[in-house]
């Protein structure tokens, strides 16, 4: 699908501190719309208070953000209505099924929804009448992205989507990130798996100690990397472990 040359997200000087400590470094960069943008870094480096900030969730301490034209700081709610969030832990009414949490939601933004359609769409219509409790891991990761999808939002913020999820969960989740940017909705997201992060992004930015210390697309990352004459002690193989475990496992989800 290729990108448009519009704006989706436009951020500005951002800054967050908590007790005197600047956590969040006066960071700038923008979202095509349409693309997935991944945040990337170590632990503590300041991408989930980014997310927070942005999604109107947490306050702006320092810095300008806009999304989809409108002042995140000024205008939270109407923020609120255009973009889905599926955090990294996310807590659900546990004795409604799913069917019945979809339409709980739904309605919480004013809206209908067809639940049979989203279930389908993230492959647990088999488990409509089915309570969260019940779910594993990899089902509940999904459920928590049909649930962001329910007010048909603009931009998608992921979390860590696949933390925690087998090797067929997580090409899965990778397979619905692609069909829902497809659709022409702007995907941000944050992992720890630098394979996941070269697969889904069209560009990323690194974070450390609050910063941005890299902004491109994986490819001209990795180029600029070998331009500085960078090496691997190991050759990289045409497949790796988890390849291989696919292969003698099969594709289909183990649920």
């Amino acid at each position: 699908m290729a990108l448009v040359n519009k704006l989706s997200i436009k951020v500005a000087g951002l800054a967050k501190s908590y007790g005197g400590e600047t956590v969040v470094k006066h960071i700038s960069f923008n979202v095509k719309k349409g693309e997935v943008f991944g945040l990337l870094g170590p632990n503590g480096a300041g991408k989930t208070t980014t997310l927070e900030m942005i999604e109107a969730l947490r306050p702006i301490d320092e810095g300008e953000v806009t999304l989809e034209g409108y002042d995140v700081r000024r205008q939270p709610y109407e923020i609120k209505k255009i973009i889905g969030v599926q955090p990294q832990d996310a807590g659900f009414f546990e004795y409604l099924n799913l069917r019945e949490l979809l339409a709980m939601f739904a309605g919480l933004y004013g809206q209908q929804v067809d639940a049979d359609k989203l279930l389908e769409e993230v492959d647990l219509l088999a488990k409509a009448k089915s309570q969260v409790k019940h779910l594993s891991g990899g089902q509940r990761q999904r459920f928590s992205v049909a649930l962001a999808l329910v007010n048909r939002p603009q931009v998608l913020f992921l979390d860590e989507p696949t933390t925690g999820l087998d090797p067929q969960a997580r090409r899965y989740m990778w397979e619905l990130i692609q069909r829902i940017r497809q659709r022409g909705i702007t995907v941000v997201l944050t992992t720890h798996y630098m394979e996941e992060a070269e697969l889904l992004c069209d560009r990323l930015a690194i974070l450390d100690d609050g910063k941005i210390i890299a902004l491109d697309s994986p490819k001209k990352l990795v180029e600029q990397l070998l331009k500085k004459g960078f090496k691997k002690k190991v050759e990289r193989q045409a497949a790796n472990l988890e390849d291989v475990f696919i292969d003698l496992t099969g594709r289909s989800l183990r649920e």
